[in-house]
């Protein structure tokens, strides 16, 4: 069984907690660490007995809060080469680092995570999939197109976090400068809607129990658009969907890998 909440999906600070029985971890911190322990609070969750933190790459909305957690709570921080490379300098000194290469997988307590190279506009941008007791946790963020390689890595997931960051129309109109327009919609920069629905389509499986779409822009896409396409998708499937909040943490979610148990809020 693994738990886990979107404390943040967004421009303003981007960060996972994910939990088992004995192990927890946070996935990115973009949050201040007031921010951070509030959310956490919110969802029933504290920082007592964080075991790391993983990132996915260097942007300040998934690191800026990344150095002050590591300087208080003395956990290391995993990150690819590159992403160390190329941290902020305001992030300051970061006690413990595990660096390691795109597509290594890495055990904490009763979790494993496998990392895996996904197109953004980094220095070298991972995702994850988490397991734990069978149970597949995939997760797919900060990408310009969904490769062969994401597709694979995420099936068999029971629950999935997938961007779904902008709606094509509504970014041909963006009040953004051209340059940042053309960044989003570029195969280095965000997915959109139609690909998210397209990556999704091909993840679709029986034990499938959650999707949750992310990082959904405030100017260049609504919740309602990136709800009723990603429904288009989901059709009858048992999947619940839900669709993460910029400033405000996402329930608490458990998900299990049987075929008959279904997910559950718990907080």
């Amino acid at each position: 069984m693994i738990r886990f909440s979107l404390l943040g999906s967004g421009s303003s600070g981007n960060a996972i907690v994910v939990a088992t029985s004995d192990t927890k971890i946070l996935i990115d911190n973009g949050l201040s660490f007031k921010q951070l322990e509030l959310r956490l609070k919110l969802v029933g969750e504290t920082l007592d007995g964080l075991k790391a933190i993983f990132l996915t790459h260097e942007h300040g909305d998934h690191v800026k809060g990344v150095g002050v957690l590591a300087r208080r709570t003395k956990v290391p921080v995993f990150m690819s080469e590159g992403t160390f490379a190329n941290l902020p300098k305001g992030v300051g000194t970061i006690p413990c680092v595990q660096c390691f290469e795109s597509g290594d997988t890495l055990s904490v307590g009763a979790m494993t995570l496998t990392s895996f190279r996904v197109d953004h506009d980094a220095a070298d941008p991972v995702s994850y999939v988490v397991r734990s007791g069978g149970c597949q946790l995939g997760i797919a963020t900060d990408l310009g197109k969904a490769t062969h390689l994401v597709r694979q890595r995420l099936q068999g997931s029971n629950a999935l976090v997938l961007e779904s960051n902008y709606c094509p129309e509504m970014l041909r109109h963006s009040p953004y400068p051209a340059a940042v327009v053309q960044r989003i919609g570029s195969p280095q920069g965000h997915l959109s809607n139609p690909d998210m629905n397209s990556l999704l389509a091909d993840l679709l499986h029986d034990e499938l129990h959650l999707v949750v779409a992310v990082h959904i822009s405030q100017e260049n896409n609504t919740v309602e658009k990136a709800r009723e396409m990603a429904a288009r998708v989901l059709g009858s499937h048992r999947a619940r969907l839900h669709i993460a909040d910029q400033d405000a943490p996402s329930p608490m979610f458990e998900v299990t890998a049987a075929a008959s148990a279904q997910h559950r809020r718990i907080a």
